[in-house]
């Protein structure tokens, strides 16, 4: 198989603080989506850098559990991933200090053990989790609902 390759974009126009900015993707599912400092570093109704980071190892992760259950024959009916970005204030700057990842999935014909395990053994196979993990913490919470 060749390599893969997706491609993403942003423009920033002005300073840090009073500067604003689109981001795109190259399936133009982002289309000139805005931030700003406010989207980033306040309360502010907008997208930023690290919801975006959030919502890509949300549905990495995703996919690397439905096909870790799919191999040991357990057919998810819905997992619901959230990802959560923690961003610190350090003497240098922000810094990205950690991801956190809950699951609750809805699986017919397994116990809450397993699905814990094969839950962790995905965070292995997860190709955001292991460039995420070179740098940073990332937590794993993973419940089976019925």
């Amino acid at each position: 198989m060749a390599d893969i390759r997706r491609h993403g974009s942003a423009m920033w126009k002005g300073t840090l603080k009073d500067g604003e900015g689109v981001v795109r993707s190259e399936s133009g599912v982002l289309t000139d989506v805005p931030y700003n400092f406010s989207t980033r570093f306040e309360d502010a109704a907008g997208t930023n850098p690290e919801e975006l980071i959030a919502a890509a190892h949300a549905g990495c992760y995703a996919m690397a559990l439905a096909g870790a259950l799919a191999r040991k024959g357990h057919d998810p009916q819905s997992l619901d991933v959230e990802a959560t970005c923690r961003m610190e204030k350090q003497s240098s700057g922000f810094a990205i200090v950690g991801m956190d990842l809950r699951v609750r999935g809805v699986v017919p014909g397994i116990d809450a053990e397993a699905f814990r395990a094969i839950a962790h053994e995905a965070d292995g196979r997860c190709p955001v989790s292991n460039l995420l993990r070179s740098g940073l913490e990332i937590t794993l919470e993973a419940e089976l609902r019925s």
